[in-house]
């Protein structure tokens, strides 16, 4: 994971989404799932996130809207800007209720996590995390499937084996995969 800035709430969200997400609250108190008045928003969500998920820190085409705290959890939060999160479908599944037990993609630093090159695992710097939050870390990593699940590990290596064979500068892999380009120049910097 790095460190994502908050996203500027679109202008027209308040109007087509908080408003209207409050009155569908208000008149459906009972149905599990709120309506997903969200989803013309999303195109703006993952422009923020620079089209990466904001847990895997990798290109993702698709996506979906995360509730960092789920709807399940606090209905009250499935309206509001600020709770939402851009992920790729299968690990914004796999948080489910975890909500503030994993590490928000706003909170996180930058320097907490890296790529290790042998193995595409994501690995912890627990010389970096405060200490208090190693605990934290760890089942984020777990939980989210971001340590050496085979897709993640899978999708590391397809990026890494593009830059190795020149279909993809640095430059570029830092856009698609900011972790594996991170590790890359590291990896140069040490050989020189």
């Amino acid at each position: 994971m790095i460190h994502f800035d908050c996203v500027p709430e679109p202008p027209d969200f308040e109007r087509e989404v908080r408003q209207k997400g409050e009155d569908w609250l208000a008149k459906n108190p009972n149905k599990k799932r709120p309506s997903a008045l969200w989803s013309p928003f999303k195109a703006h969500l993952a422009d923020g996130f620079r089209n990466l998920c904001g847990y895997s820190v990798m290109y993702e085409p698709i996506g979906t809207v995360d509730h960092y705290i789920s709807c399940d959890s606090d209905r009250t939060k499935a309206y509001d800007w600020n709770n939402y999160r851009f992920a790729s479908g299968w690990i914004n599944s796999s948080k489910k209720i975890l909500d503030d037990q994993v590490f928000d993609p706003f909170e996180v630093q930058d320097d907490w996590f890296e790529v290790e090159l042998r193995t595409f695992r994501l690995v912890p710097q627990l010389d970096k995390i405060p200490e208090n939050e190693w605990e934290r870390a760890k089942l984020t990593l777990q939980k989210l499937h971001l340590d050496n699940d085979e897709r993640v590990v899978r999708q590391r290596r397809e990026w890494y084996q593009m830059y190795d064979s020149g279909e993809l500068s640095l430059e570029g892999l830092e856009k698609k995969a900011p972790l594996v380009a991170r590790a890359i120049r590291k990896r140069l910097i040490e050989l020189a």
